[in-house]
């Protein structure tokens, strides 16, 4: 099996290798992917896809293997919504909380120091002192608040506004 030539953001090779991994080609195609996506929420399938519309040949397993290897390094967050299948997203950045659509999969990240200060308070006053937290707000979005309840949105066209969350 021959490699293809996708083209490669810089800053790969070092960046695994500040984490203990080898820069293999997989790795910095899997990474590449996450930098230049539209989305910033991915599933495994997602990333797979996306490498095999840029002609890059690596399987679902290897894709599988690569997320779980930059996610234990560091490099990707895992998260896993209502539907229960993980998204990854790059490491980088303050933390932020998301907004997930039941209807679509869109994914809209925030950030609030109100909720931020209050969740400390909540915690504090139960004897906490919070190590990590994570906030996960589900509702319907604009574009699907929008269509009547007896026609809600095909799987497939669901998938679609997801890979093109804001950020």
């Amino acid at each position: 099996m021959t490699r293809s030539k996708m083209p490669l953001s810089p800053g790969g090779e070092p960046e695994l290798r500040s984490v203990g991994l080898k820069a293999t080609l997989p790795r910095m195609q899997v990474l590449d992917i996450f930098r230049q996506s539209a989305s910033r929420h991915l599933h495994a399938e997602d990333v797979f896809r996306l490498l095999a519309e840029r002609r890059a040949e690596v399987g679902l397993a290897t894709v599988y293997r690569v997320l779980s290897q930059l996610e234990a390094a560091g490099l990707l967050l895992r998260q896993t919504f209502e539907s229960g299948k993980a998204v990854f997203e790059l490491n980088e950045g303050p933390h932020h909380d998301h907004l997930i659509c039941l209807q679509c999969g869109r994914v809209d990240e925030f950030s609030n120091d109100h909720i931020e200060a209050l969740q400390h308070q909540v915690a504090q006053a139960h004897g906490y002192r919070l190590a990590d937290h994570r906030l996960a707000l589900y509702g319907h979005c604009g574009a699907c608040s929008q269509l009547p309840p007896e026609s809600p949105a095909q799987p497939e066209q669901a998938r679609q506004p997801a890979l093109q969350d804001n950020e």
